[in-house]
């Protein structure tokens, strides 16, 4: 019996990796030219950024395609009759099914590792690679037009010259709080950015300091500028975090939670006190309630993401709860149909309920603790009403 296993193990870990694989691949090629349009990205990043961007596919590849290995190799056993003569001598048809159920929770615990790991480090590198890119985009533009600017945050730069990553006779203009033009020309200038703060920085030595119409300027031996990148840009999303980062984000909202209703309780009373009950309900406290608000929204898409990335881990199991026995009891059709007709009930009613599940759980209409199992919990159903038929016929 336990070679039966083993061989049945085998078959689906060859078929598993030859599609995976095969998917990977496919959709490696998708996510980079995603990647390379949304970022303006060279071959030479493309390049750097291809070992990064298969961990972010596999999680979405394996639950499909373990589904898939698994309907292959049992819909095979199935469909020449071996299936039929192990349950004649007299074993039971799960201990035939024992090694889908096996893969199906190693993998769910490889993809759990892969969200919570494999992703965030991978984006991590990706937005190295991107930085670097963003800064030698800048300084090819600087070197082959000598000027650069952006109208609408009224900032401009020209050089003399671009040598070995440093910015020769260079004059920035740029726009303080007060609205003034603030002119910086200097002897050199180095200029590096910061994707993960969304922050620029602009080092010169030898600089002198102008704002037209006043007198007040200056001279520097080193002067350094920061300025705010657009806000897109460097953007850690709560799919990109690990599961400790979340939980620590949940605390730190909590703590500011607290402080605004605190702060608010605070300016509420003392209204009350000087008796100004126009302020009272004025736009201030309308501003701390705003910000709850706010914090409270993002206190439930990082609960939901939570909850969501173990259940999304665990439907590699689930998958194969319900493909191997299925592939059993359809052991007359080709493998492709018993895998169609297995796959689009999941694609028509797994994915649709697992995002109304999400947006419901973001919204604080129910909780997501037990909402995002509830696909999972269909496909157990459905697992278990298979089964019995498998086992029983």
């Amino acid at each position: 019996m336990k070679l039966l296993q083993r061989y049945i193990l085998a078959e689906l870990l060859r078929v598993f990796s030859l599609l995976v694989i095969a998917l990977t691949v496919m959709l490696v090629f998708v996510g980079l030219l995603r990647e390379a349009t949304e970022r303006g990205l060279g071959p030479l990043q493309i390049i750097q950024i291809a070992p990064y961007v298969v961990p972010s596919m596999l999680p979405f590849t394996i639950p499909a395609t373990l589904l898939l290995a698994v309907t292959v190799v049992y819909g095979r056993l199935a469909g020449d009759l071996e299936i039929t003569a192990a349950k004649a001598a007299g074993v039971n048809p799960i201990r035939l099914l024992a090694p889908a159920f096996l893969l199906g929770a190693v993998l769910t615990l490889a993809s759990f590792g892969l969200t919570n790991n494999a992703i965030p480090w991978a984006v991590t590198n990706i937005e190295r690679v991107v930085t670097q890119a963003m800064e030698d985009i800048f300084l090819d533009m600087l070197a082959s037009q000598h000027y650069i600017s952006d109208p609408e945050d009224g900032f401009s730069i020209t050089v003399h010259d671009v040598r070995d990553r440093i910015l020769i006779e260079p004059t920035f203009r740029y726009r303080n709080r007060d609205h003034q033009q603030i002119t910086v020309t200097a002897r050199a200038a180095e200029i590096g950015f910061d994707v993960k703060n969304r922050k620029g920085r602009i080092r010169m030595l030898h600089a002198n300091l102008s704002i037209p119409g006043r007198d007040i300027g200056g001279s520097w031996e080193e002067y350094e500028h920061t300025f705010d990148m657009k806000e897109e840009l460097g953007r850690v999303s709560a799919r990109h975090m690990t599961v400790t980062t979340l939980r620590e984000e949940l605390e730190k909202l909590f703590d500011d939670i607290l402080t605004s209703r605190q702060q608010q309780r605070q300016q509420a009373a003392m209204l009350l006190m000087t008796g100004d009950f126009e302020q009272l309900m004025g736009q201030q406290l309308e501003s701390f309630a705003t910000q709850e608000r706010s914090q409270t929204f993002m206190q439930r898409r990082i609960r939901t993401e939570i909850h969501g990335r173990f259940a999304m881990a665990g439907s590699c199991l689930f998958f194969t709860l319900l493909g191997g026995p299925f592939a059993v009891y359809q052991a007359r059709r080709q493998f492709i149909t018993s895998f169609i007709m297995c796959f689009l009930p999941i694609l028509l009613v797994y994915y649709p309920v697992m995002f109304l599940m999400g947006n419901l759980s973001k919204t604080g209409t129910i909780e997501p603790w037990w909402s995002m199992w509830v696909p999972n919990a269909i496909i157990l159903a459905g697992a278990v009403v298979v089964l019995k038929k498998v086992v029983q016929h």
